[in-house]
C-alpha cells in the first residue's frame, strides 16, 4: 500500500485562510427533529429515557412533547460532528466538544447550523509526533430563529504513516470476558437509574455527591452500526452516491488490501485499517462517547433539570471489546442570573482502569423555592 499524506506548511497556510469564514452548507443527517429521528438517535447511544422515545410519557412533562437528547446536535451538523475540511489525506481523530444549550430541541423543530473554522494549533504528540489541533465553532437555530445552542468541536489531525511507526498503542490486545464478567456488566446496566419525573431539587444536592454511573459495552460493531443509524456518519455513502462523493473528495477513497477504495471512516469497524493509523483495533466515534456523557447527566438531573453545558475531551481510544463506565461527581452548587445550577466533573474509564475521556458539565435544577 502506498504511503499516506503528510502535513505541509503550504496546506496549513491554505487552511488558515479559512479561519472565521462560514463553511458552505452541507447535508446534515437530520434537520427535522421528528419523533423517529429522535428515537433513532436515542437508541443509537443506548439511552432509554422515555422523555426522548415515549410520546405519551413526554406529554405529561413540562415540555408537553418528546424532546431530543441534547447531544442530538451531532446528527444536525457534520462540522460539529468532526467533518473537518482541509489537509486532504491527513487522518482526523475527534478530540472533543464544548456544548452550550439555551433551549431544548422539541419534536417538530427544524434545526439549522452555521459553522466556521476557529483555530489551528500545532502540537507535539506521542501518538504521531507532529499533529494539528483543529477547531470549529457552530451556532444552531430553530425554525423560529431562536438560538438553541453553540458548540466548539476539536479534532486532532495526524499523519497515518507516522502514527503507525510511533506505535504508542502497541501491545494492547482486545479484551476477553468470562460469563461472570458479562453478568457483572449486565448487572450494572440493570442498576442504571433514570431520574425522570422525580425532581432533583437544587437544595438537595451537595458538593461531592456522586452522579449515578452508567455502563456502555463491551463495545461491538453492532453498537457502532446502531449509532450510525441515529447519527449518520461523516463519509458513509453507498454505491453510486459513494462513487460521486469520492470523485469530489479523492482523499476519501483509500484503497484497501483487495484493491477496493473505501472511506477513512472504516477505522471504526475495519481492524486492519485501524492498525494502518497506529491503533490496535477498530474503535468508537468521539461523538458517540461524548453523547454517553450527556446520557449520564440527563439521567441524573431528571425531566425538570436542563443540561446547559457539557465540555468533554477524548483522551484515549475506546476499542472494540472495551467496556466504559461513565462517572461523575458534583463540584459546585451556585446561582447565576436567578437560576440554580450545579457543576460536575465527569470521566469515562475502561476495564483496564484507563480514563478515556473527561469533562465538565453544568445543569439548571428546579428549586423548592419555585414550587
Amino acid at each position: 500500500m502506498a504511503g499516506h499524506a503528510v502535513i505541509t506548511e503550504d496546506a496549513l497556510e491554505r487552511l488558515r485562510q479559512r479561519i472565521g469564514v462560514p463553511v458552505l452548507r452541507r447535508h446534515p443527517h437530520v434537520q427535522l427533529a421528528s419523533h423517529d429521528a429522535i428515537r433513532h438517535f436515542a437508541h443509537g447511544m443506548g439511552d432509554a429515557n422515555p422523555l426522548w422515545i415515549n410520546p405519551e410519557y413526554a406529554a405529561t412533562t413540562r415540555y408537553g412533547s418528546v424532546i431530543a437528547p441534547p447531544c442530538m446536535l451531532y446528527a444536525m451538523d457534520d462540522i460539529c460532528s468532526g467533518q473537518f475540511g482541509g489537509l486532504a489525506g491527513i487522518h482526523n481523530m475527534f478530540a472533543g466538544t464544548r456544548f452550550e444549550w439555551f433551549q431544548p430541541i422539541q419534536a417538530g423543530d427544524t434545526i439549522t447550523a452555521v459553522s466556521a473554522l476557529h483555530a489551528l494549533e500545532e502540537k507535539q504528540s506521542a501518538f504521531a509526533r507532529h499533529t494539528i489541533l483543529q477547531s470549529y465553532d457552530s451556532t444552531f437555530t430553530n425554525q423560529d430563529g431562536v438560538e438553541v445552542a453553540k458548540t466548539r468541536a476539536f479534532g486532532v489531525r495526524a499523519e497515518r504513516d507516522m502514527a503507525k511507526r510511533q506505535g504508542k498503542y502497541d501491545g494492547i490486545e482486545r479484551a476477553r470476558y468470562t460469563p461472570e464478567d458479562i453478568e457483572r456488566i449486565e448487572a450494572a446496566y440493570d442498576a442504571e437509574i433514570v431520574r425522570g419525573a422525580t425532581p432533583r431539587y437544587w437544595e438537595e444536592v451537595q458538593v461531592g455527591d456522586e452522579i449515578t454511573p452508567i455502563v456502555k459495552g463491551p463495545l461491538t460493531v453492532t453498537d457502532i452500526v446502531t449509532w450510525l443509524i441515529g447519527w449518520g456518519g461523516l463519509f458513509n455513502r453507498a454505491h453510486k452516491i459513494g462513487l460521486e462523493f469520492r470523485r469530489r473528495h479523492p482523499a476519501a477513497g483509500i484503497v484497501d488490501s483487495y484493491g477496493v477504495p473505501d472511506v477513512p471512516e472504516r477505522v471504526h469497524w475495519d481492524v486492519d485499517f485501524a492498525r494502518e493509523v497506529g491503533v490496535p483495533g477498530a474503535y468508537d466515534y468521539g461523538p458517540q462517547r461524548i453523547s454517553w456523557f450527556g446520557n449520564v447527566m440527563t439521567n441524573w438531573i431528571g425531566d425538570d433539570g436542563f443540561l446547559s453545558l457539557l465540555d468533554v475531551q477524548v483522551r484515549r481510544f475506546n476499542l472494540l471489546g472495551d467496556t466504559t463506565w461513565v462517572r461523575g461527581t458534583v463540584t459546585d452548587r451556585f446561582e447565576r442570573e436567578g437560576k440554580k445550577l450545579v457543576a460536575c466533573d465527569l470521566w469515562a474509564e475502561n476495564q483496564r482502569g484507563e480514563t478515556t475521556a473527561q469533562g465538565k458539565a453544568e445543569a439548571i435544577l428546579p428549586s423548592r423555592e419555585g414550587r
